[in-house]
């Protein structure tokens, strides 16, 4: 008994040990964030302010632009983006909804661009969970659409997705650097 004894100790101390050797990975310089509508849904839903579901949530990471030229250098025109860093951008539809007067059923998508210097390609993709746009498939296309591409007066540093209040639904902006664009979704 005494031998079993010390031989469970002797396991639980070597598994202690690793256990104290492991080592959470480095702190992504492109965190993920998520942005939903109506904004910030978790939140308010804790506070009481609301008890419906959400309709849009949205998962990206958020790069910094820290000193680069990203549009036509980092991001390059006319080419496949997943949106962001890292995993391509994820939107979750939380209910029908019409996107450039399609119909686009409730669900969770991918999120792409093909950006030029005035307008913005925005594709709504079915294949889901992919690392940056190497994957893309385009006959796993929902919709594609145009959005006119604003200069802005101020710079945005860290690439920021948020949703805006229409009468209809919601407007999805994309804004990094100079520029932004949207497209609005109707429920």
């Amino acid at each position: 008994m005494t031998k079993f004894i010390a031989l469970l100790y002797s396991i639980i101390m070597v598994i202690a040990a690793n256990a104290q050797d492991a080592k959470a990975p480095p702190l992504d310089k492109s965190p993920m964030d998520m942005s939903y509508y109506p904004d910030q849904y978790p939140l308010q839903k804790f506070q009481g302010k609301i008890t419906t579901p959400p309709s849009v949530r949205i998962i990206y990471g958020r790069p910094q632009k820290d000193g680069r030229t990203i549009f036509g250098d980092l991001i390059k025109y006319k080419e496949i983006w997943r949106i962001g860093a890292n995993e391509a951008t994820e939107i979750e539809l939380y209910k029908d909804a019409k996107i450039d007067g399609k119909k686009v059923a409730k669900g969770r998508y991918t999120l792409y661009c093909i950006p030029t210097e005035t307008t913005w390609t925005f594709i709504i993709n079915k294949d889901t969970d992919s690392w940056g746009a190497f994957k893309y498939d385009e006959k796993k296309d929902i919709v594609r659409f145009k959005a006119t591409v604003k200069k802005l007066e101020t710079e945005v540093e860290t690439l920021s997705i948020f949703c805006d209040k229409t009468t209809t639904g919601c407007t999805i902006n994309v804004s990094w650097d100079k520029s932004t664009a949207a497209f609005p979704v109707i429920f």
